[in-house]
């Protein structure tokens, strides 16, 4: 009888295992709301509860475990792993990525403004692009976030082309032409708060920051959505639009890029 219960506990740990690490994460990629319930509300609070540990800094972790020092690419790469195989995050992702690489080639911009740091990894995709000389600079709300950014940053070896700026958006845009000379932006790539987006877009008008040939581009436009956004540069005489569609990163909902240039 004892054996019995034994091995019933056995198969119901091993199926519980299997249905928690295999079956709901496929489920739900499918749907961006459950990505963002599972992933984000339910999994990452349990790990952080289980490992004593943040998902940025098991992330930070498993790159300097498992990518090449100095290597870019390599870092890139690993995030990309670590995200698919063993913790989801909102990163641009490899699939969007791919189409922010290109866009970012065909710019060939000098100064970049990033809204939105997260761990680093745009940051890391926009950076190693830029020409010599090119600069790119990175806003992030949250300090524990800005703090790994910045060691992953110097792990991938991108420090003299990223200058990660701590604070609220509002508050460090108008500080940008006078604290760090930028007269203006190249290309601006917009990925932090979804409501923030549209609000700190005219505020970049308003302090000049937004030449003729600046090129917005948007993450995240579709899933979580940024409807006032959308409606504000794809109806403005002053913007040409286009959208590109890819996925939600590392997974099958929709979501895509919006690139916006303004004319003038």
């Amino acid at each position: 009888m004892l054996l019995f219960f034994l091995g019933s506990a056995v198969v119901g740990v091993s199926l519980g295992y299997i249905i928690v690490c295999f079956i709901i994460p496929w489920l739900v990629q499918f749907s961006g709301p459950f990505v963002l319930l599972w992933h984000e509300v339910i999994l990452e609070p349990a790990m952080d509860w289980l490992k004593g540990s943040s998902k940025p800094q098991r992330m930070l972790s498993y790159v300097q475990r498992h990518s090449k020092r100095g290597d870019p690419d390599s870092v890139i790469s690993t995030i990309d792993i670590f995200c698919r195989s063993k913790e989801w995050a909102m990163n641009v992702g490899d699939e969007k990525g791919l189409i922010l690489d290109k866009l970012i080639c065909e710019a060939n911009p000098s100064i970049v403004l990033e809204l939105g740091t997260y761990c680093g990894y745009s940051s890391l995709r926009i950076a190693r692009l830029l020409p010599p000389g090119g600069r790119l600079f990175t806003m992030e709300f949250n300090p524990a976030y800005a703090k790994i950014a910045k060691q992953i940053i110097a792990w991938a070896g991108l420090e003299s082309k990223i200058q990660v700026l701590e604070g609220p958006s509002g508050d460090l845009i108008p500080q940008l032409k006078k604290k760090h000379a930028i007269e203006k932006c190249d290309i601006i790539f917009i990925d932090h708060w979804k409501d923030c987006y549209l609000p700190d877009t005219k505020l970049l008008e308003e302090c000049g920051l937004i030449g003729k040939g600046t090129v917005l581009i948007a993450d995240n436009v579709t899933f979580p959505g940024t409807p006032d956004y959308l409606e504000y540069v794809r109806n403005s005489p002053h913007y040409s639009s286009q959208y590109f569609k890819s996925y939600l990163e590392y997974s099958k909902t929709e979501d895509g890029l919006e690139k916006s240039v303004f004319l003038g």
